[in-house]
């Protein structure tokens, strides 16, 4: 028990020191502040012009914000809806922020719509704007912090029999245990889909659904959920992004499958958001009366002077105002049989005191352990899914990463448990040649290409694969500011390489059969170097709208007809940083459906064992080109 607790205070320990040095990193970026001149960062926009004020869907006050500088070619930026950011003002050349989190509801170029969270709030920006020189940059989420650590005590202090057991299945010696009931097969599943789902219905703690890129996890676990349901009158569906939310709502609700998604309107995209508990609770019957209470109150509160009789009043109105939010609150769960949310989101005031036989963690492998938990304590069995041979949580902090961190309860129960865990095999996405070498590498050689998919090309003439060799032209690597990579030759090489893949094939068959293209690279120097380019390319022009250019991490969950890899990396001494991250690669590589074309420079990555084994592969089973050295390589717009 003791070794227990000690692997949850350890958790504790990493998650306070990835706090402190996200903590440490925003002060410095405060110290870095612009003082003079424009700034449209990723991070920071300074100075910004504020613009017309609404209310969203939550009656929440929605400010327009404007860069008001001079705006930059690249518009790229890591604000997104639902960020937290602060407003800030230039002072005596001192930088004073305004310590009051607000959320992004909108970005589009340089135009914002920023939640501001309370009155206060705005009456403090409005004596910031009084001073002219204001800006916005992004903040600390300090609220998940919080929320991880309560769940980890939770987690050491509950003593309740079914909890403890869990607890020690989870994370102890205790080995999972499984009814052995029959379960018909669905038709529309393979073989390991259904073995999947029978787990899930069998276990009575915990499952796993491994789904390598392609193998129809949603699909399968759509499916668990519905057959669990059958059984159970109400599930929890979790996973730790409100990207990954959505998305496995969306697709229980096209199932036919009712589902309320708790959370922050502002962070529901709008595909899934008559699903959404502010939508649902503005649509029932009841508000309307609802809404007439709380204007009554606020009309008799409003009155410069009142008596007893208003008193009375109030207390009426105030107690039937209550009626009414629980009655309606308590409806919508009633008759929802998926409760979704993200982990974080799962200790919501709306979630306190729900318990649910079952939760669902999708996307498993990107979820910090303890953000798992916080779900976890509000369940008897966990059933969690993903691929932890795709990207790991997103970790600021290198040591603490290092130090076991970036180690998620789904990588450890697979490796302990190997008993919970169900492959699936056949995957619907790749070409046999782009899947196979990812195969081997990660998942033992144990993948098939479905039929319909194994052989399929961009057209006749075409090739799966395609290495693009650079060792003989010294191109040489640049780093920005922000210490990222750039190649400014190779980005040129894969914009010409585009552009003859485009006259080998045809443009009108490109457009046509809507062949849509994925530009890859890890780092975002690079993303930026070749969103320039493409903006700047006539020939490709009417493709543009088919072209989706973006980091690694950018493409995660998505697939493209033809992927095209920019590695960057060109060194001597076969230094390559960030591509050591392996997981980054198979999510790359396994985004192609039918064409995958990789840049880079053969001899600099092969000094790294993996990339020496994916060059022989492309030279085995693929066309290899080293291109000679040329004195510059033409965009030809």
């Amino acid at each position: 028990m003791s070794q227990l607790f000690e692997s949850l205070q350890r958790q504790s320990d990493l998650l306070r020191k990835e706090y402190e040095f996200e903590k440490a990193t925003y002060l410095e970026a405060v110290k870095r502040a612009p003082m003079n001149g424009d700034v449209a960062e990723g991070d920071c926009w300074y100075p910004i012009r504020l613009g017309n004020t609404s209310y969203n869907i939550a009656n929440q006050l929605v400010v327009d914000v404007y860069f008001d500088g001079t705006q930059p070619e690249d518009t790229s930026s890591d604000f997104e809806p639902g960020k937290i950011v602060n407003f800030f003002s230039i002072e005596n050349g001192q930088m004073r922020v305004l310590n009051h989190n607000c959320t992004v509801s909108r970005i589009q170029d340089f135009r914002m719509e920023i939640a501001v969270n309370s009155m206060p709030t705005m009456m403090a920006l409005q004596n910031l704007v009084s001073r002219n020189q204001i800006g916005v940059l992004l903040g600390i989420d300090d609220y998940s912090y919080q929320v991880m650590q309560s769940s980890l005590r939770q987690v050491k202090d509950r003593n309740d029999e079914n909890f403890v057991n869990l607890r020690s299945v989870l994370i102890g010696e205790k080995q999972p245990s499984f009814r052995d009931n029959h379960f018909n097969h669905i038709p529309w599943l393979n073989a390991s889909q259904n073995a999947a789902v029978s787990k899930v219905l069998n276990a009575r703690e915990t499952a796993i659904v491994h789904g390598p890129p392609g193998t129809g996890k949603t699909t399968t676990l759509v499916e668990a959920i519905s057959e669990t349901l059958r059984r159970e009158t109400q599930v929890m569906v979790c996973a730790p992004s409100n990207a990954a939310v959505d998305w496995i709502s969306e697709q229980l609700h096209r199932r036919g499958i009712g589902v309320l998604r708790i959370g922050n309107p502002l962070r529901i995209n709008d595909v899934i958001m008559e699903c959404s508990y502010e939508f649902r609770y503005g649509n029932h019957p009841d508000y309307l009366e609802l809404f007439s209470v709380r204007s009554s109150l606020r009309e008799i509160k409003s009155r410069p002077k009142s008596g007893d009789k208003e008193h009375n009043q109030i207390r009426k109105l105030q107690h039937r105002e209550m009626e009414l939010e629980v009655k309606i609150r308590e409806e919508l769960f009633a008759t929802s049989g998926v409760i979704a949310c993200t982990l974080i989101g799962s200790a919501s005031r709306l979630m306190e005191r729900r318990h649910f036989g079952t939760v669902f963690i999708d996307e498993a492998a990107q979820a910090l352990e303890a953000a798992c938990w916080t779900a976890i304590l509000k369940a008897d069995r966990v059933v969690l899914a993903g691929d932890h041979q795709q990207l790991p949580p997103t970790i600021k902090c290198k040591e603490a990463g290092r130090d076991g961190l970036e180690r998620t309860l789904m990588q450890k129960m697979t490796k302990n448990k190997p008993c919970c865990v169900t492959l699936l095999d056949v995957q619907y996405r790749m070409n046999r040649a782009i899947m196979e070498f990812s195969s081997r590498q990660f998942y033992h050689g144990r993948l098939k290409a479905d039929p319909s998919v194994a052989d399929r090309l961009v057209s006749p003439i075409d090739t799966p694969l395609m290495w693009v060799d650079t060792s003989k032209c010294d191109f040489g690597e640049q780093q920005s500011r922000s210490l990222s990579r750039s190649n400014h030759e190779e980005a040129k090489l894969l914009m010409k390489t585009l552009m003859d893949y485009v006259k080998l094939i045809g443009m009108e068959h490109l457009l046509r059969e809507q062949v849509d293209f994925g530009i890859i690279s890890p780092y975002k120097a690079q993303v930026r170097l070749l969103r320039k380019y493409l903006r700047n390319n006539r020939v490709l022009k009417p493709l543009r709208h088919q072209i989706t250019v973006n980091t690694v991490d950018g493409f995660q969950g998505q697939e493209r007809d033809v992927i095209l890899i920019s590695m960057v990396r060109d060194n001597t001494s076969g230094n390559i940083g960030f591509l050591n991250d392996l997981r980054r690669m198979n999510v790359a590589i396994t985004r192609a459906r039918m064409k995958l074309i990789v840049f880079g420079n053969a001899e600099t990555m092969s000094k790294t064992k993996f990339y020496e084994k994916l060059v022989e592969y492309f030279q085995e089973h693929g066309d290899f080109i080293t291109i000679e050295p040329a004195p510059t390589i033409p965009l030809n717009n």
